[in-house]
């Protein structure tokens, strides 16, 4: 039987709307969106992003990764600065207080999903990770046409190792 794309985008998108809903009833008690905390998490480790990489990370229109990260800086979780390799840039970086709150966030989300994807073997995770971050790079590329070798996946997110 021939697999339809619909069935595919279909799967993908009910399996992120649901981990959504579930890791936003946790991150309801710390006022924070899914988005927000999408962002403190590609920000943590880095000497600084610049907006257009953290916007094509974190899969979030340009303005509105700006406003994110506007009321994360009013938060005093994160601070802009220019970079020094650019000037015409800006990087977004966590201050002290957004690196802890990202912890916050990362040991409640964690304590809610549990040390692996619900429904998932850890065996089978293993499996799934670099499968989905080959599938989302083929497509960011276009490398999904016949062919076309697809760029190497990235660090799959919300895996803690």
């Amino acid at each position: 039987m021939a697999r339809q794309p619909q069935d595919l985008l279909h799967l993908l998108t009910r399996a992120e709307r649901l981990a959504a809903r579930r890791i936003q009833s946790v991150l309801d008690a710390f006022g924070c969106s899914v988005d927000a905390w999408r962002v403190l998490d590609l920000l943590s480790g880095d000497e600084g992003r610049n907006m257009t990489s953290l916007a094509e990370d974190a899969a979030l229109p340009a303005p509105t990764l700006t406003k994110i990260v506007d009321q994360l800086v009013d938060q005093n979780l994160v601070f802009r600065r220019v970079d020094p390799a650019d000037r015409r840039r800006v990087l977004a970086q966590l201050t002290p207080r957004g690196l802890r709150r990202r912890r916050e966030l990362s040991r409640a989300v964690r304590a809610e999903w549990g040390p692996s994807v619900p429904g998932l073997t850890e065996d089978e995770e293993d499996q799934l990770l670099p499968l989905l971050g080959r599938l989302s790079g083929a497509l960011a590329d276009g490398s999904d046409r016949e062919g076309a070798t697809p760029a190497p996946a990235g660090n799959p997110v919300g895996r803690a190792r």
